[in-house]
């Protein structure tokens, strides 16, 4: 009994010892790792909102520089890819982002070929509906693949699926692992209120970018402006301003 309160003792001591030098609290043990936490929890840890937010955040702003670097090359000068009127960010690729973060997250230690089918089928989805969403909710679109060899509506296309697919296994392999590093290294005590100062953020510009757009399609139209707001869009989201941001876009219908 004595051996055994002699040997409490000398577990507590080294444990008060550690935990002075180690804040994570990992005390090798002989063979065993004794851990305990002496921290809370980061807020982004795990599969919750604040995860889920910064994925979108971080797919839309990596789709916009995508998406810029890919027109630079193909059509030899520099367009704005931007989803809102306001910002760096391309929503397609945030909702895809969230979707292969989603479709991949138990898959990931998979074959590539595995991720690559997955990740295709998941990209090709979400493409499809945020066009079908755009055309029925404004009368635009903002891709049309029509003349591209094996395309569904010309909303999707073959071309762009296989380009799903790569993106999956590059995202498994790379982007992910990068992103989630990079929000572990946001303390909590600025985590949530940046995220929700960035959520206010999003509602804001996309209530914005909404009425500019709905707007821009009345002038297009003919229709004059009717009162303060329509007077205010048109001097601040005037035409030229427009056709710069979105000038991909295409009225249909």
């Amino acid at each position: 009994m004595l051996q055994a309160h002699r040997e409490n003792n000398h577990f507590l001591a080294v444990k008060d010892m550690t935990t002075l030098n180690n804040p994570v609290g990992v005390l090798p043990f002989g063979h065993r790792t004794l851990s305990y936490v002496n921290s809370e929890r980061h807020f982004a840890d795990g599969l919750n909102f604040y995860k889920l937010f910064w994925t979108f955040t971080y797919g839309s702003i990596i789709g916009f520089v995508v998406e810029t670097i890919w027109c630079l090359i193909r059509n030899g000068r520099f367009e704005v890819r931007s989803s809102f009127v306001f910002g760096p960010f391309s929503v397609i690729y945030g909702i895809g982002a969230l979707a292969l973060y989603l479709a991949l997250r138990k898959i990931s230690s998979k074959k590539p070929l595995h991720i690559f089918l997955v990740g295709m089928v998941a990209g090709t989805a979400i493409e499809h509906l945020c066009s079908w969403v755009q055309e029925m909710a404004f009368g635009t679109v903002s891709w049309d693949y029509s003349n591209v060899p094996l395309n569904i509506g010309g909303r999707v296309c073959l071309l762009y699926s296989v380009f799903w697919g790569l993106l999956a296994i590059l995202w498994v392999k790379r982007l992910q692992p990068a992103m989630e590093k990079s929000i572990s290294k946001i303390p909590n005590r600025i985590g949530k209120p940046l995220t929700y100062g960035l959520l206010a953020f999003f509602i804001i510009v996309s209530i914005i970018s909404i009425a500019a757009v709905s707007r821009w399609m009345m002038r297009i139209d003919g229709i004059p402006a009717n009162g303060i707001i329509s007077m205010l869009l048109d001097q601040f989201f005037h035409n030229d301003f427009m056709e710069i941001i979105y000038s991909n876009m295409k009225i249909v219908g």
